[in-house]
């Protein structure tokens, strides 16, 4: 434990653990203060997030690095769901699917690319299992498809008078979350050796012991969703100061600090030449947004939300989806990468970015 505490004294970036608790604090002092609770949320998100990643490092050590992918994929993905859950309470249908749709493109693209950008310039050549990434990005075309669908009937007013794409969205949703549950049963049951990450040597330090892992990793976890509760709820008032679009809040910047916690684990792994962990975090949480996530909103929307929210979402959300989907596809194929295949992934997320912050309101 005392090695645990002079390690979180000597790395600066949790130096900034304190303004967690400051921002809740604020948040119900002065819950008017939209603009200093939108700085002070995302200045908290990046030390837990950096907590989460060390935790995560140390049961990934004990776990196995496809195992420890998923789970940091799953409780970073906590904080995209929290987000999504208040704002489902607040009726921002658009800004939900609008940051689903920003989620998966930052996490193929931004992440990815960020990881192996990093990685790439400490080690000349990387490998990954090239099985995983190709599963995962299957998945991700399915679920490519189950948005197109809806996407290109919600423009029929016959068809929204009677409700059917509301009861197409429930059966889809329902059908995505069975396939991505049986895609966990055969990538870490059935087909677990094929799925294997591949050898490297590991890092110079001592993981943390687990009880304590699993401590940071609850407590994170908790910190992180009530930090994010107040983010959302500040975040489209900050951006007007700013001068931000509507579209980039919801695509760019709700999607980038939701995926904070991923993303500190995804490059830190990347660094240490552990490229399976990033590849697992990266796509495995896209593809866990747009098969587990987006649909199990869908259903909550039906209990929590002023109105329920369907997978219908606009043509340039599924565009883009489909064009990263593609573009990391193309990537990943070789089960290799450098550092300019990362230059290249975030080039065509700048694409997105710059299109949309430009984007008249």
């Amino acid at each position: 434990m005392r090695r645990i505490l002079q390690e979180l004294r000597q790395n600066p970036v949790f130096w900034l653990l304190p303004v967690a608790p400051a921002v809740i604090v604020a948040g119900h002092a002065a819950p008017q203060a939209h603009t200093l609770l939108f700085l002070l949320s995302v200045a908290a998100i990046v030390p837990l997030a950096a907590l989460l990643s060390h935790a995560t490092e140390a049961v990934a050590a004990k776990t196995g690095d496809t195992v420890g992918g998923l789970l940091n994929a799953s409780l970073g993905n906590l904080t995209e769901l929290v987000i999504a859950l208040t704002a489902l309470r607040l009726g921002m249908i658009d800004l939900v699917k609008a940051s689903i749709a920003g989620v998966i493109v930052a996490n193929l693209l931004f992440m990815l690319g960020m990881s192996f950008f990093l990685g790439g310039l400490r080690h000349h050549v990387q490998e990954y299992n090239a099985s995983t990434a190709r599963l995962q990005v299957a998945m991700l075309l399915l679920a490519t498809v189950t948005l197109l669908v809806p996407s290109a009937l919600a423009n029929h007013e016959q068809l929204a008078e009677t409700g059917y794409l509301e009861n197409l969205s429930i059966g889809l949703s329902i059908l995505l979350i069975a396939i991505y549950v049986l895609g966990l049963v055969f990538s870490l049951g059935t087909h677990r050796d094929a799925f294997g990450s591949k050898a490297h040597h590991a890092g110079g330090e001592t993981p943390w012991p687990m009880p304590v892992a699993l401590g940071a990793l609850a407590a994170a976890t908790v910190m992180i969703a009530m930090v994010s509760h107040i983010f959302v709820e500040s975040v489209q008032h900050a951006a007007e100061q700013f001068g931000m679009s509507p579209a980039f809040v919801g695509f760019v910047v709700v999607a980038l600090v939701g995926g904070a916690a991923e993303s500190f684990t995804a490059f830190a792994a990347a660094r240490n030449n552990r490229l399976d962990m990033s590849v697992g975090i990266a796509i495995g949480s896209a593809s866990q947004i747009a098969l587990f996530v987006a649909p199990l909103l869908v259903l909550a929307s039906h209990f929590i939300g002023p109105e329920p929210m369907d997978l219908a979402f606009g043509t340039g959300q599924v565009v883009a989806v489909f064009l990263a989907m593609f573009t990391v596809g193309m990537a990943t194929s070789t089960g290799k990468s450098a550092w300019f295949t990362g230059v290249q992934l975030v080039g065509v997320y700048l694409v997105f970015a710059i299109t949309l912050y430009l984007l008249p309101g």
